[in-house]
This record gives structure tokens, C-alpha cells and sequence, in this order.
């Protein structure tokens, strides 16, 4: 079988796969990673948070994060002026994702990342990350949704 795509398809394809990289993150910290800190003492979770946090700051990641607000916008963008279907799913991805995961990250967790790294609070910071990243890992995976339903 051989997959043809058109220019369009293109930018929603990569759409999809930052947004599902994205979502696929978020999961894997809500399933495993923070399940994984909860077993261990208030030492040992700072310091791996503390690790993990300035360890994902790095290039793929930030490809990942930035680009699954982008791309689902280009192709919306493309879908509009070549008359494809689903620009509007594109879009609402893109709205999604944007409040969802990138607003929810630099209003909530990045301020309490920087928190546990000044302070070694894990009581301040635990639950209420927790509850946000829950938030992002549900967003991103509704905007990956919307964004695969556009293909």
C-alpha cells in the first residue's frame, strides 16, 4: 500500500504527531512518572523532580512543545486557502492546546517547578502539579483527537 499525500495533508500530519508526542508525554508523567515519585521520600522527589525538570528543557522538547501549537495553526492556515476540509478542527485543536497545555504550563507548573527548585517544598508542590499536569494531559490528548479527526 502506498500512503500519497497532498501538500495539505503534510502540516496536519506533522500536527498530529507533535500533538501526539505531546499528549503522549503528559500521559507517561501522569500514568508512570509522578505514580513512581509518589513511592519515594521527600529527598529522593525533590531531587529527581528537580532533575527532570531542567533535563527536559532541551531541543527535541521544545520542537514537541512549541510546534503542536504551531503546526495544527499552519495547517489550518493551508486547509483555509486550498479549501480542504477541516480547517476548523485544526483550529480548535490549536485553541485547545494552547490553553489547555501551553497556558496551563507557564501560569501554573513552570512557576511551581522554579517553586520546588528554590524552596524543596514537595507538600507545596506535589498535589497541585499533580492536578495541573492532569489538566495538560487531558488537553493534549483532545487536541491530538481533534487534530487526527482533520485527517
Amino acid at each position: 500500500m502506498v500512503l500519497a499525500l497532498s501538500a495539505t495533508e503534510i502540516p496536519a500530519l506533522v500536527a498530529v504527531l507533535l500533538l501526539g508526542l505531546s499528549a503522549g508525554l503528559f500521559f507517561a508523567f501522569t500514568v508512570a512518572v509522578m505514580p513512581g515519585l509518589r513511592r519515594t521520600d521527600d529527598v529522593a522527589f525533590v531531587a529527581t523532580m528537580t532533575a527532570v525538570n531542567r533535563a527536559i528543557l532541551n531541543f527535541p522538547f521544545g520542537l514537541v512543545f512549541v510546534g503542536a501549537l504551531i503546526a495544527p495553526v499552519v495547517a489550518a492556515v493551508l486547509a483555509f486557502i486550498t479549501g480542504a476540509a477541516s480547517p476548523w478542527l485544526l483550529i480548535a485543536a490549536a485553541v485547545v492546546y494552547l490553553v489547555g497545555v501551553v497556558v496551563v504550563t507557564g501560569g501554573v507548573n513552570v512557576p511551581l517547578n522554579e517553586a520546588l527548585d528554590r524552596e524543596g517544598d514537595r507538600a507545596a508542590f506535589e498535589p497541585r502539579w499533580v492536578r495541573f499536569n492532569t489538566v495538560r494531559t487531558l488537553s493534549a490528548i483532545a487536541a491530538f483527537a481533534l487534530a487526527l479527526l482533520a485527517l
